[in-house]
């Protein structure tokens, strides 16, 4: 299985080894999301932040949905397929993404991170509390419609 990652808070007043972890992971900005595989060194990174970001398990179907909508190329165009590299399909690229078989480190047409917009309708859970005190940050069963709302 996949993660797939949302940063929930700011840039402001975040403290270095966070912004750190958060650069290495590809989330610069507020509300940008990225996918990593399910190993114990990405496992330990997302717990050092739980406090900034929010994590859930993504399916094959959800990323497809994600690549399609929110997708870019290194030349920040939208991503289309067919398109030069290993990849023809769409649906192809979101199943190996989502059983851990490709990394988006070994891609070299698809950017790493996704630009999100606020959620619709908004957060309806606190946004500075973790998912077990009622709230959207650490690992989030939800996630994935709040994101839906997103794109």
């Amino acid at each position: 299985m996949a993660y797939v990652v949302l940063r929930v808070k700011g840039t402001v007043n975040v403290p270095h080894w966070a912004r750190y972890t958060m650069n290495n992971l590809s989330l610069y900005k507020k509300f940008w999301a990225t996918i990593l595989p399910e190993t114990p060194e990405s496992i330990g990174m997302l717990r050092k932040i739980k406090d900034f970001v929010a994590w859930s398990h993504a399916d094959a179907s959800f990323l497809k949905e994600l690549l399609e909508k929110k997708g870019k190329t290194i030349g920040s165009k939208p991503l289309k397929f067919p398109n030069p590299g290993p990849y023809n399909d769409l649906n192809e690229l979101a199943s190996d993404l989502a059983e851990d078989k490709v990394r988006f480190s070994s891609l070299q047409i698809v950017k790493p991170w996704f630009a999100l917009n606020p959620p619709r309708g908004g957060f309806k859970r606190k946004t500075k509390t973790q998912f077990h005190q009622k709230g959207v940050l650490g690992e989030d069963e939800q996630l994935v419609e709040i994101m839906r709302r997103m794109i």
